[in-house]
C-alpha cells in the first residue's frame, strides 16, 4: 500500500515539478513582504455617522476626512508603484523606526486615539457645552537609540522625579533644567502595576538635553453631553482630527456650518484647537477631488504642497488653509454667509 502511494507521489512530482516550482515562486512573490511601503490616494469618510452624541443637529452638506492608503511592499505592488504615477514607494525605514508594517499600524492607532480625544476637547471648547479634563495619560511610543533607560514602549508615565508630567513639553522643560548625565527616576504604570524606571540625561547633537523618550498624551474627561467617535480596526493616524472636531462641533451647534457644501479636509489637532502639519497631503487632495469636494481644509504647513498638486493636476476643488479649529469654523460661517 505504501509503495503504491509512494509511486504515485513520485510520478506526480516527476511530471509536474515545473508547475510546482512556478506556483511556489508566485506564492512567494505575492506574500513575501519586502522592507517597503506604498502610499496612494485613498478615499474620504463621511463623519456624520461616526459621531455618536445625544444632542445632534443635522447637516445639509457633509464633513469628510480624506485619507491615504498604505500597502504592504509585496512584489506585485512594488511593480505597480513604478507603473502608476500616484503610487509612491518608500523604504520602511524612512517611515518608521520600527521593523514591520504591523508596528506602523500599531503606532498609528495610538495617534488615532489621541487625535479623537483632542478633537472632542477642542470641539467642546468652541461650543456652548462644558468639558472637564480629569486625567492625563502619557503612553510611551518611542525610545531613541541613544537613550539609557529601562522605560518600555507602552509604559504610562505617572511622574518624573516625583513631579507631575501632563505633556511632552513638561518633560522636555524639566529635562532641560537638569545637567548632562543626571539620573532621573520615572514612575510608570505597566499592565496596571506601578513600576520604578530610570533614565540618564544626555546631550544631543543640537546641544539640547534629552532622555530619548517620547510619549503621546490622551485624556480622561467628563462632558456635559456624552459623545464618542466610531472607528474601524484598519484605521490609524491622527490626521482626521480637524475634520472630526468640526463634525462634533457641528453636531453640538444649531447652525449648520456646511450649508449644503461637501467639505473635505485633513489635519491633526491639538486639544487647544491648533491644527498641525500632516503627511501625504498630495494623496488626500486627490482623494477629495475624486469625491467632488467643494472645499478642502488644509493645515497651513501643508498649504503650498496642496496648491502645487491642484495646479499641476488642474483640480477644481477650493483649497483653504487653517491654523486653528476656530479659523476653520469662522471661514465656513463666513463662506456660507456670502
Amino acid at each position: 500500500m505504501f509503495n503504491k502511494v509512494y509511486e504515485k507521489v513520485k510520478n506526480f512530482l516527476k511530471y509536474n515539478y515545473k508547475i510546482l516550482i512556478v506556483f511556489t515562486i508566485l506564492i512567494f512573490l505575492f506574500y513575501y513582504e519586502f522592507p517597503y511601503i506604498i502610499y496612494k490616494s485613498g478615499g474620504t469618510i463621511d463623519l456624520e455617522n461616526r459621531i455618536v452624541i445625544d444632542k445632534e443637529y443635522k447637516e445639509e452638506g457633509s464633513l469628510q476626512m480624506s485619507y491615504v492608503t498604505a500597502i504592504k511592499g509585496t512584489a506585485p505592488f512594488i511593480l505597480l508603484s513604478y507603473l502608476i504615477p500616484d503610487w509612491d514607494l518608500y523604504p520602511l525605514e524612512e517611515v518608521t523606526n520600527e521593523e514591520s508594517y504591523e508596528d506602523v499600524l500599531e503606532i498609528g492607532k495610538e495617534y488615532l486615539n489621541e487625535g479623537i480625544n483632542n478633537a472632542i476637547i477642542a470641539a467642546f471648547n468652541e461650543s456652548d457645552y462644558d468639558l472637564t479634563i480629569t486625567k492625563y495619560i502619557n503612553k510611551v511610543i518611542y525610545i531613541g537609540d541613544k537613550a539609557k533607560t529601562n522605560v518600555q514602549i507602552g509604559d504610562i508615565i505617572i511622574s518624573v522625579d516625583d513631579k507631575e508630567v501632563n505633556s511632552l513639553d513638561d518633560l522636555k522643560n524639566y529635562i532641560n533644567s537638569l545637567e548632562e548625565n543626571t539620573k532621573v527616576n520615572i514612575k510608570v504604570l505597566n499592565n496596571d502595576k506601578e513600576k520604578n524606571r530610570t533614565a540618564i540625561v544626555y546631550k544631543d547633537e543640537d546641544d539640547s538635553l534629552k532622555v530619548g523618550i517620547a510619549f503621546k498624551t490622551s485624556f480622561e474627561y467628563e462632558t456635559e453631553i456624552p459623545v464618542s467617535v466610531k472607528t474601524k480596526n484598519n484605521e490609524s493616524g491622527s490626521s482626521g482630527g480637524l475634520m472630526t472636531s468640526l463634525a462634533i462641533y457641528n453636531a453640538l451647534t444649531e447652525e449648520d456650518i456646511t450649508h449644503g457644501l461637501n467639505i473635505i479636509g485633513t489635519g491633526s489637532i491639538n486639544y487647544d484647537g491648533t491644527v498641525e502639519e500632516i503627511g501625504g497631503v498630495k494623496y488626500k487632495v486627490l482623494a477629495a477631488e475624486k469625491k467632488k469636494g467643494d472645499i478642502f481644509l488644509c493645515p497651513e504647513a501643508n498649504y503650498e504642497e496642496a496648491i502645487k498638486v491642484k495646479k499641476k493636476r488642474n483640480l477644481k476643488i477650493k483649497i483653504v488653509k487653517v491654523k486653528t479649529l476656530k479659523d476653520a469654523i469662522a471661514y465656513l460661517e463666513n463662506e456660507n454667509n456670502k
